[in-house]
């Protein structure tokens, strides 16, 4: 059974520095809040919170629910996708006033697959700053979990609802090597899965990181072939908010050890076998024993 935490290390230290740091006026601060457990809320985010003269969010009831978790009370300024250009000159002569504003959406970071890009494209087109409080990211929570290995990835934000333009946003992926990274709601997470299925490999390795930091966080990770199985074995696979990750386009094996083979053609003609292999390595990456067992073969012949 896990033990609930009778006590936390001493933040205070922390804490001093943390106010000890520059927050100007007149700026708008982008502030990353918890995607699903309140705890994951940064220490900067919520020094900003308390000094922000107003808070613009993409929703006044859910922010000032969150807020009041903290024991804070801010004035809260409606920010969201319908209002975005309207909204940013009422809080740019805010700022022009002199006054800090936090910019939050209801989960994660404002301007990321969230409403908040025009209005930091207006403040800064105004000459005024705009800060980052960096926080809990669902995209990066999931590739840590997700066991990829690869040092690239595409975040694709939500797939298109209609099936033709999805269509043609996976064709376009089709041949990336970054691990692909797409956001999906419940309601439409077995239809896009089917038109992953219908457009990769079915070898990719698909991880279902369904959500993230709250009560029923499940991460799984399968073959692609295998995805509609695990969601319809469960119907409470299909609910909550999701983060999907789909392993990139694998090397071309054949392709490798013809371009290895040509090489090693070349090099023998002029070096040893142990000399070719240590050259084709350097020059192929891949491993230098191997190359020296095909190198042998080819000698041999």
């Amino acid at each position: 059974m896990i033990q609930p935490v009778s006590s936390l290390p001493a933040i205070f230290p922390v804490m001093h520095d943390v106010s000890q740091q520059t927050y100007p006026d007149s700026a708008l601060y982008v502030l990353a809040t918890p995607i699903g457990n309140s705890g994951d809320i940064t220490l900067r985010a919520l020094q900003v919170l308390s000094m922000a003269d107003a808070v613009a969010c993409e929703d006044t009831r859910n922010t000032g629910h969150l807020l009041t978790r903290y024991g804070l009370s801010k004035t809260l300024i409606a920010a969201h996708q319908h209002n975005e250009r309207e909204i940013a000159e009422k809080l740019i002569a805010r700022m022009q006033a002199g006054e800090r504003i936090a910019l939050v959406s209801d989960a994660g970071t404002p301007a990321v697959s969230d409403p908040g890009a025009r209005i930091v494209d207006a403040v800064i087109a105004a000459g005024l700053r705009v800060i980052p409080i960096p926080g809990a990211s669902a995209v990066i929570a999931a590739l840590s979990a997700s066991g990829l290995v690869n040092d690239q990835f595409h975040f694709a934000g939500f797939l298109p609802a209609k099936a033709r333009q999805r269509e043609l946003m996976l064709s376009a992926l089709r041949n990336s090597a970054a691990s692909l990274v797409f956001y999906e709601a419940p309601h439409r997470i077995v239809e896009s899965v089917a038109a992953l299925m219908a457009m990769f490999e079915p070898t990719r390795q698909i991880v279902f990181a369904r959500e993230l930091t709250k009560l029923f966080e499940e991460i799984h990770r399968c073959a692609l072939s295998e995805a509609a199985a695990w969601l319809a074995a469960d119907a409470n696979r299909q609910k909550g908010e999701f983060v999907i990750l789909l392993e990139g386009v694998q090397a071309n094996a054949d392709a490798d050890t013809a371009e290895a083979d040509r090489i090693l053609a070349i090099l023998l003609s002029e070096c040893s076998v142990k000399q070719a292999a240590a050259l084709a390595a350097q020059i192929t990456g891949q491993k230098k024993n191997a190359l020296y067992e095909r190198a042998l073969q080819m000698k041999d012949r």
